[in-house]
C-alpha cells in the first residue's frame, strides 16, 4: 500500500452515546482530511458489525470483541500511513484504553452530546425501545457509557453544526500537533493532550 499522507498518520477515535453524532462527524473530517492530502479511511461500527463482527452480539464481552477488531484493521491502517476515523461508541474504557496502547498514535474525541439531544436524533427509536424494555442493553439507559477521563478532544454536537464540529476538530489537531499547520513541517511530535473544553455529558448500535 501506497500512501500520500504528508506525515505521520494516526488513529481518530470518535467515542460517544448511541446518535451522539460519530458517524456524521466521522464523514465530515475526512472529506477535510483528503482535501488536505491525507489518506484517511472510514471504520463504522454500524457497518463492521455488518461484516467483520457479525458474529458479535451486545453483550459486554461482544462489545470489546467488536472494539477489539476494529483496534487491529486501525492499527493495520496507521502502520501503512493511513489515517483511520473510527466511529463507534466502544462504551467501556478499557477497549479504548487498549485501543490507545495497541495502536500508539491514537486521538481520542469524545462526543459529549445529552443523552436528551441523541433520544431526540434516534430515528430508529431504539432509545424508546429500550425505555420500554423491548431491547435490552443499550448504551446510556440500561447499560453504562463510560466517559472519557482524557480524551485529547471533547466536542458536543448539539451546538455545532456538524461543517462547524469537523472544522474545530481539525483546528484542535492543529493545535496539538497531530497535523501540521501553516508554516509547519508534517510529523512535528504531537503536544501534551488537552482536551477541548466543552459540557459533558451523562452516559444498542455499534
Amino acid at each position: 500500500m501506497t500512501s500520500r499522507t504528508p506525515g505521520p498518520a494516526f488513529c481518530l477515535w470518535l467515542t460517544g452515546l448511541p446518535c451522539a453524532g460519530k458517524t456524521t462527524l466521522a464523514r465530515e473530517v475526512s472529506v477535510l482530511l483528503r482535501d488536505r492530502g491525507f489518506d484517511t479511511e472510514l471504520l463504522d461500527g454500524d457497518e463492521v458489525r455488518h461484516g467483520l463482527s457479525a458474529d458479535l452480539g451486545y453483550d459486554r464481552a461482544s462489545r470489546e470483541a467488536h472494539a477489539a477488531r476494529v483496534m487491529f484493521v486501525s492499527k493495520l491502517l496507521v502502520r501503512h500511513g493511513v489515517i483511520p476515523i473510527v466511529a463507534l461508541i466502544s462504551p467501556y474504557r478499557r477497549s479504548r484504553e487498549r485501543a490507545r496502547s495497541e495502536i500508539g498514535r491514537f486521538v481520542e474525541v469524545y462526543l459529549s452530546t445529552p443523552l436528551s439531544v441523541c433520544e431526540s436524533r434516534d430515528v430508529k427509536g431504539l432509545y424508546r425501545r429500550a425505555r420500554a424494555g423491548e431491547v435490552r442493553g443499550m448504551t446510556g439507559v440500561d447499560d453504562p457509557y463510560e466517559v472519557p477521563e482524557s480524551a485529547e478532544v471533547v466536542l458536543d454536537t448539539s451546538i455545532r453544526t456538524p461543517a462547524a464540529s469537523a472544522t474545530e476538530l481539525l483546528r484542535e489537531l492543529i493545535r496539538q500537533g497531530w497535523l501540521p499547520g501553516a508554516g509547519q513541517e508534517p510529523g512535528r511530535p504531537p503536544a501534551p493532550a488537552a482536551g477541548l473544553g466543552v459540557a459533558s455529558a451523562p452516559a444498542r448500535p455499534a
